[in-house]
């Protein structure tokens, strides 16, 4: 009888026992561990303070972890890697440069010549929707515009991963919903891994193939939910089921107790004080 072996897709990206201390001597992470695997799209959640961005800096080499590494594709992390892009909460566009300009602006950095670099703006802009406003400076778009405009450039470099830090936490509740839609849209087409930190529940479960709740520093991972909705996803038909409410009452007592164990420590940290005296 023939043995088949289940067929895993190799982690492109590797997080193995890191810790990390600031100078000033706060220990965020301690034996910390995570992989993620090709095409996954994986939402990193917690409450404020429990090491969200800090993870992302380390993901993105632009901290070194005090002990352990972090590895794409085998390759210890840095970042100018070319396998890795980035999203941010503000655009950070130039606002003297068109739309089309900006995208292109990344385009040059990676020296590119000029007719790549405005076959892959206009591409990618077409891709976000934003062909028509390609002649268009910053301050014309919409907030959401701008973010799709901030996501072509990303998407122009062709990263393998793309680190996306709350991109949508600045705009409005019903831009926010097109934006998720939009962003499981290209992924769907462009098939990237994509690491998503947020600290919106629904917006975690909606995009997510699992959901990783960091704890309290230096714990790191909390808990991890796979979640398991058809995709594409529908956010009216998504958002309404049982399984979508189910998956987000699970994330809200799990955040829930990380708040209840951090104003814990708080009050037992107060009360030593206070019994220490002068």
């Amino acid at each position: 009888m023939e043995i088949v072996t289940p067929f895993h897709p190799p982690a492109v990206l590797s997080v193995d026992g890191i810790g990390f201390t600031y100078k000033n001597g706060r220990e965020v992470f301690r034996n910390f561990s995570l992989t993620v695997k090709k095409r996954e799209f994986v939402a990193l959640l917690g409450p404020s303070g429990c090491g969200k961005s800090t993870m992302l800096n380390l993901l993105s080499g632009f901290l070194k972890p005090t002990a352990g590494r972090v590895c794409i594709n085998g390759q210890p992390v840095f970042p100018e890697m070319q396998a890795l892009g980035y999203v941010f909460q503000t655009p950070n566009l130039f606002p003297w440069l068109s739309v089309e300009d900006n995208v292109c602006f990344g385009l040059k950095m990676a020296g590119k010549n000029a007719v790549e670099q405005r076959e892959k703006a206009r591409h990618y802009l077409s891709l976000v929707g934003l062909e028509a406003v390609a002649r268009d400076l910053p301050h014309q778009l919409s907030g959401g515009m701008r973010q799709r405009v901030a996501l072509a450039r990303t998407l122009a470099l062709e990263p393998d991963i793309l680190l996306m830090d709350e991109p949508f936490a600045a705009l409005d509740a019903i831009t926010r919903i097109q934006m998720n839609e939009e962003l499981l849209r290209l992924w769907s087409e462009l098939s990237q891994t994509i690491i998503f930190i947020t600290h919106d529940i629904d917006e975690a479960v909606f995009l997510a193939d699992r959901v990783v709740v960091l704890g309290l520093p230096p714990n790191g991972i909390d808990s991890e939910i796979l979640i398991d909705l058809p995709r594409p996803r529908d956010r009216h038909k998504v958002r309404s089921t049982a399984r979508f409410a189910d998956y987000g009452d699970q994330l809200m007592h799990r955040i829930g107790a990380i708040t209840q164990l951090r104003q814990s420590a708080s009050l037992n940290h107060s009360g030593a004080r206070q019994n220490a005296g002068p």
